[in-house]
């Protein structure tokens, strides 16, 4: 009988997911442009009308989905179910899900700029895995000690640097050689890494600033103060606004990324942690701790609040979703 109904389940999970590109599709046809939230204890990815500002659905993930980006040709969205260990393969524009390939831990992850390498920090398991970026085969696994959180390239894609959150350090790597360069401590907890005018900054969770470091000798050379719990960096299209976002400290701040003067601080509460920037100059927060969206109008400071799953982090925006007559076509 317990065996019947495993199977029963199992049945009904697959049938489940098999219905969400149909859902999906159906969802998105009647969306100007839609947003991907990663909501990590959900687990699931809410879909929602960037027009409206609502949830127009959800797709399911396994159990622990936390960042999500692009492909390099723009034909995936790429979310990582960390205990999971699987990498889901989605439709930009629907949502579809098209491919589930089995990875270790992938948390937060990224392409090099040139498309050679895909890095995939494992953060429970404490390693850095590097893999061809066409083939998604693996070429190395870097050990670290510990918590690998966030990451960043060398424009030249020679180098990435790694925030490991709990041995309080940044570790670098040589990819032509797949080699250590230097581990060295940068600060309180730190998690999101930025390349920046040949500087890696680096948001320390555990203080209240952005550590500057010298990609050379991994030493800090400077820092930028924000507020409390900095803990993630986002720079905007037009390249003249670092945004940090300060987790604890409930709050953004604009910093001038010429001088790395702060020009402004917004509070928000319910804890911010990734963004993206929608085409009217507007940005979308995630709320980790409230399960919603925050969008940001940063010349009026006007915050509106759209309600999606449990722990929202990863986000990005499409808004150039397919218009009705186009998702008939297909």
């Amino acid at each position: 009988m317990q065996r019947a109904m495993s199977l029963f389940c199992r049945a009904s999970f697959a049938a489940a997911l098999l219905a969400v590109p149909l859902t999906m599709a159906a969802a998105s046809a009647h969306a100007a442009g839609i947003a991907f939230v990663i909501n990590s204890r959900g687990p699931s990815i809410s879909i929602v009308d960037m027009t409206t500002k609502k949830e127009i659905g959800r797709i399911p993930a396994l159990r622990e989905p936390h960042h999500l980006m692009l492909s390099p040709d723009g034909r995936s969205l790429l979310v990582g179910d960390t205990s999971g260990n699987q990498m889901m393969f989605l439709d930009p524009n629907t949502g579809e899900v098209r491919k589930r390939l089995p990875m270790a831990d992938p948390y937060q992850f990224a392409f090099s700029p040139d498309g050679r390498f895909f890095v995939v920090n494992g953060l429970a398991r404490n390693q850095v895995d590097v893999y061809d970026g066409r083939t998604f085969a693996l070429i190395k696994r870097f050990p670290v000690v510990a918590t690998p959180s966030h990451l960043a390239f060398s424009p030249d894609s020679k180098w990435v640097f790694v925030s490991l959150q709990d041995s309080d350090k940044l570790v670098s790597f040589d990819l032509d050689t797949m080699t250590e360069r230097w581990s060295l401590p940068v600060g309180k907890t730190p998690a999101g890494v930025l390349w920046l005018n040949n500087e890696v900054l680096v948001a320390d969770m555990g203080t209240d600033y952005v550590a500057r470091v010298d990609p050379h000798t991994g030493k800090v050379i400077g820092t930028i103060v924000t507020a409390k719990g900095a803990h993630n960096l986002f720079l905007s299209p037009d390249r003249k606004i670092l945004w940090v976002n300060n987790r604890e400290g409930g709050s953004t701040t604009a910093v001038d990324a010429a001088s790395l003067k702060v020009m402004r601080t917004y509070k928000l509460s319910g804890g911010p942690d990734d963004l993206d920037f929608a085409p009217n100059g507007r940005l979308w927060l995630t709320r980790r701790f409230a399960q919603s969206v925050a969008i940001l109008d940063p010349a009026t400071g006007e915050i509106q609040i759209i309600d999606v799953g449990r722990s929202p982090h990863g986000i990005w925006l499409n808004p150039k979703a397919p218009t009705p007559a186009q998702v008939s076509s297909r």
